[in-house]
């Protein structure tokens, strides 16, 4: 036990008075007398022994009354087991991400949560609220009242480690209290470990009582044919979903519709739809009682263009590209060595490099600024060549090198068929193919997976990728004299889909928070920006002139997703949709260890009244003035009743 004023404890001697008091009587007695008391001598005796025992009785009370005031005057109380907590600076953090639309025993769980914050928060607590989207530092509970009931559903996935990274940026001289409402769902379990040993952290986890849902994941073009796209759409579910409608809008004009069974057997289905090959700017939408951001897929498509490739090498060994680049979708040219225009590169969606044996500095240079604007990049090795001019260029773009080669047959007998290059050429996996071989090759090392491998595993023809390109490498020449790949059926879609730019001719569908470059043909003068927008949101994107090209980057933009337009002033450029993630939408996939060595509890009334329970000292002054008060009682019914 402990005192606020210890210094009125000295007051404690006062308690002599009440003892010398009754040990010193100080009153003096005057004789009576009596003509016989013989009658007498009994009654005086017990009448002496009562006033001996009520004497006592009184002073030890009195005792008691001073020293319950005085105690009561010096406030005693009882340490909390955490007060040396009781300064703590009070943080919440709030998962507003679209997972928190699922619906709890008391509705949606972010409603919930705020509804909790809001009932039970106490008025004096001061605290910072970080959300996904939203900071509020340093306030209380009415200030934010209207924020919190107007909180939105945030694009931006639950990330822990950045959240605690913001409060961990805020400097202060006092220990935190971090209380976490989240439902856990998509997050790993590492990222709680950029908590401080110090901070004293509770985890609130609600949890949907209806997890199942079907969401819309992808949208691709399956099949490029003569007048039509044929597109296909991914779509999952989790938990038991029987049937789905789905629907296919153009310009919010109703396309296509058709009804998708999920079997028991397999979480995912592929829809196809055939659309003319014309702009497409739409979106397709599937009804499902489950997360709702999640049954909606905005896409674009834009009208076929042709692909500019230039072709660098001798023209005897070049032929066989302008059979494949024909000019009903292409604009092909070839160029010698030295006869190339370089000011024509900038111009090219993909640049073939046909058996050259050395590679300039000059066209070097190029060549790498060409692939970091969005350009696709061949490389067929010529038989001679010198690999100390070639490996330092390819070194640019990624771990990709040549190493000295083989000599003698080899067949190609594995395809990648999941890289993205054959995504959308084989309907299945194909075993009797009419394989390609080569007489001699290059051995090529790679950290990236080989699309097309030889028969003893090595690499045939592999990629190095960025967001906005691709730089395709193969392990041999490829003439007819070192190779029959000419006489394959592979040679067309392998080169077809080498030169085609994904952003230019396939489907535009951006996911918000990824920060995706995204590069679109304008020629701007340097006072001229592109604007993103659409009926309801208005952006300018972080933008980088390339020559007759620019470059964007959207980061968190737009707040909701939907189709958009790129425009010079009032002049449209391209459609361009935007997607939310679909990494929350699986409600199964809840991380409960992300609270593991922390404290977990139901709900933020109980944070509060933990919190008050172990760091408020037990106050016991009012226990004592009402000891003091019943032996003030005490002593009156003394002196009224005991003779």
């Amino acid at each position: 036990m402990q005192f606020k004023h210890p210094e009125i404890l000295y007051f404690l001697f006062l308690l002599v008075i009440p003892i010398v008091v009754h040990l010193f009587q100080l009153r003096r007695f005057k004789k009576e007398y009596f003509t016989n008391v013989q009658f007498l001598k009994e009654l005086s005796l017990q009448t002496r022994k009562s006033s001996t025992i009520k004497k006592w009785l009184l002073l030890f009370t009195r005792l008691l009354l001073l020293a319950c005031l005085i105690l009561a005057f010096a406030q005693p109380f009882f340490t909390a087991k955490e007060s040396s907590k009781a300064m703590n600076e009070m943080y919440i953090i709030l998962d507003n991400s679209y997972s928190m639309q699922a619906k709890g025993k008391k509705g949606e769980l972010l409603k919930r949560a705020v509804q909790d914050l809001l009932e039970h928060t106490p008025e004096t607590q001061n605290f910072s609220l970080i959300t996904n989207s939203e900071s509020f530092w340093n306030t209380d509970i009415k200030s934010i009242q209207k924020e919190l009931q107007d909180l939105k559903y945030s694009a931006t996935p639950f990330r822990l480690d950045n959240l605690i990274a913001k409060i961990n940026a805020r400097k202060s001289g006092f220990n935190k209290d971090i209380v976490v409402i989240t439902d856990a769902v998509g997050v790993e379990a590492n990222e709680s470990k950029s908590f401080k040993k110090e901070d004293n952290v509770y985890f609130i986890i609600p949890e949907a009582e209806q997890k199942n849902n079907a969401a819309i994941d992808s949208v691709y073009i399956q099949q490029n044919l003569d007048s039509f796209y044929e597109i296909a759409i991914k779509l999952s579910a989790n938990g038991e979903i029987p049937t789905v409608p789905i629907a296919l809008y153009n310009q919010n004009k109703l396309t296509a519709k058709t009804v998708v069974n999920f079997d028991s057997d397999t979480n995912t289905q592929l829809v196809k739809f055939t659309i003319p090959k014309e702009d497409f700017h739409g979106h397709v939408s599937i009804s499902d009682k489950g997360l709702e951001y999640d049954n909606t897929y905005f896409f674009s498509i834009s009208k076929p263009s042709k692909t500019n490739v230039i072709s660098v090498g001798e023209s005897e060994k070049s032929n066989f590209l302008s059979r494949i680049y024909t000019n009903d979708e292409f604009a092909y040219t070839n160029f010698p060595l030295a006869n190339l225009d370089y000011n024509l590169l900038e111009k090219q969606d993909a640049i073939v490099l046909n058996e050259l044996k050395d590679i300039p500095q000059a066209l070097q240079t190029t060549l790498k600024s060409f692939v970091g604007k969005g350009g696709n990049l061949i490389v067929i090795p010529s038989q001679e060549a010198n690999l100390n001019s070639w490996n330092p260029f390819l070194a640019q773009f990624g771990a990709i090198k040549w190493q000295s080669g083989n000599n003698g047959d080899k067949k190609v007998t594995k395809i990648n068929f999941n890289h993205p290059l054959f995504q959308s050429v084989f309907e299945k996996k194909i075993d009797n193919f009419q394989y390609p071989s080569t007489k001699n090759n290059f051995n090529v090392s790679s950290a990236t997976p080989s699309i097309l491998v030889y028969d003893d595993q090595s690499a045939f023809l592999t990629a190095v990728s960025n967001p906005l390109s691709s730089v395709y490498v193969f392990a041999a020449a490829i003439n007819k004299s070192n190779s029959n790949f000419q006489n394959s059926p592979l040679i067309v879609p392998t080169f077809y889909n080498m030169a085609q730019n994904s952003q230019k001719t396939g489907v535009v569908a951006i996911t918000i928070g990824e920060n995706q470059p995204f590069v679109v043909d304008a020629l701007l003068s340097k006072d001229e920006i592109l604007t993103v927008k659409n009926a309801k949101e208005r952006f300018i994107p972080v933008q980088q002139l390339l020559n007759t090209k620019v470059k964007m980057n959207f980061a968190e933009n737009p707040t909701e997703a939907g189709n958009f337009g790129i425009f010079n002033g009032t002049n449209p450029i391209q459609n361009i949709s935007f997607n939310y993630t679909r990494t929350e939408s699986d409600l199964n996939l809840i991380n409960t260890d992300i609270a593991a060595g922390f404290k977990e509890i139901e709900d933020i009334e109980s944070v509060f009244n933990t919190i008050q329970t172990d760091r408020t000292d037990t106050q016991i002054w009012k226990w004592f003035v009402l000891l003091t008060l019943l032996f003030l009682v005490l002593e009156l019914l003394i002196q009224k009743f005991v003779k």
